[in-house]
């Protein structure tokens, strides 16, 4: 499907490298600082056993195993060439800094053109954004920084146990920023707290800070999750579809049209899920996003225009 009312990450990637990329995913034996009691326990409310990695290849294979293994079989089957190394699971940072670049340095390899890490705001600090610019800069390859945020709402936040407020985002941002590396943000778009109001300030947020990537997710429940034990008690609401779509279009219409939208609906684990995309393809969800946003007009960026001295427009 070609799609034109939003700035699609496929067309980022084919821009910038000249072909298609392949994302690698990569999953490293840690954990969460709310999980192992740093700063809480028990994890974000919604995040099961494995994170966010139940497609990954087991973590007890090396890095340069991994990549090599998911390599292979992207090449064969689509022909590729390039490909990002993707840090998937958990707080890909959390983790002493000499485990943090053996891991990193794994994963510089031929072919792979950038290495894209995520990560939790409160597991930023200076001296591991240090050693990805010295790969950056010395070794030619990009590096992204992926951030789990989920939502501007603090009260949700707090909630859903994130175990870190909007300010950490703040300044992970700020940081990578200044360390000139690309930053792409996670956002739960459909928690059961947040409102349209949330959702816009979210778009407000993310345009505001420069953010270059966006993820959207669509809330899914799994079981053995306090979020599961939560609706399956009928103490949250999930909204409709329709709830979800228009939530998406509003939020891209307030988002900065150079912001890249790596995707716009998640996808689940088929095992133990209690609710996943109303029980409808993903695709098929984008498709209806996209075929709504063509038919009304609407289009990314439309309403990015609150940045800059929004009350001084009439004088300049």
């Amino acid at each position: 499907m070609d799609i034109n009312v939003y700035n699609t990450y496929s067309k980022y990637l084919m821009g910038k490298y000249g072909e298609k990329v392949y994302k690698l995913p990569i999953s490293l034996p840690l954990t969460c600082p709310n999980r192992d009691g740093i700063l809480g326990e028990g994890g974000c409310t919604f995040c099961g056993e494995e994170g966010g990695s139940f497609e990954n290849l087991p973590n007890y294979l090396s890095v340069k195993k991994q990549i090599e293994n998911n390599m292979q079989y992207i090449r064969k089957r689509y022909k590729a060439k390039k490909f990002i190394a993707y840090f998937q699971n958990f707080s890909n940072t959390y983790l002493p800094l000499d485990d943090f670049k053996e891991y990193v340095n794994q994963a510089i390899m031929e072919d792979i053109v950038e290495i894209s890490i995520s990560t939790r705001p409160d597991c930023i600090n200076d001296k591991y954004l240090d050693f990805l610019c010295d790969i950056k800069y010395n070794l030619g390859i990009d590096i992204t920084i992926e951030l789990g945020l989920q939502s501007v709402n603090y009260h949700s936040l707090a909630k859903i146990n994130r175990g870190h407020t909007l300010a950490e985002f703040i300044d992970a941002v700020l940081r990578i920023k200044n360390h000139n590396i690309r930053v792409c943000t996670h956002i739960i778009i459909n928690l059961p707290w947040d409102n349209l109001l949330d959702v816009i300030e979210n778009s407000k947020i993310i345009s505001s800070l420069g953010i270059d990537e966006v993820k959207l997710h669509s809330l899914y429940i799994v079981e053995n999750t306090k979020m599961g034990q939560q609706y399956k008690n009928g103490d949250i609401d999930i909204i409709s579809k329709e709830e979800y779509i228009n939530r998406v279009i509003t939020f891209l219409e307030y988002l900065d049209p150079n912001i890249v939208i790596q995707r716009i609906m998640g996808r689940a684990p088929e095992e133990n899920t209690l609710f996943v995309n109303w029980n409808e393809s993903w695709w098929k969800i984008r498709d209806e996003i996209v075929s709504s946003m063509e038919e009304q007009g609407k289009k990314q960026g439309n309403k990015f225009n609150y940045l800059n001295g929004k009350a001084l427009k009439k004088f300049i």
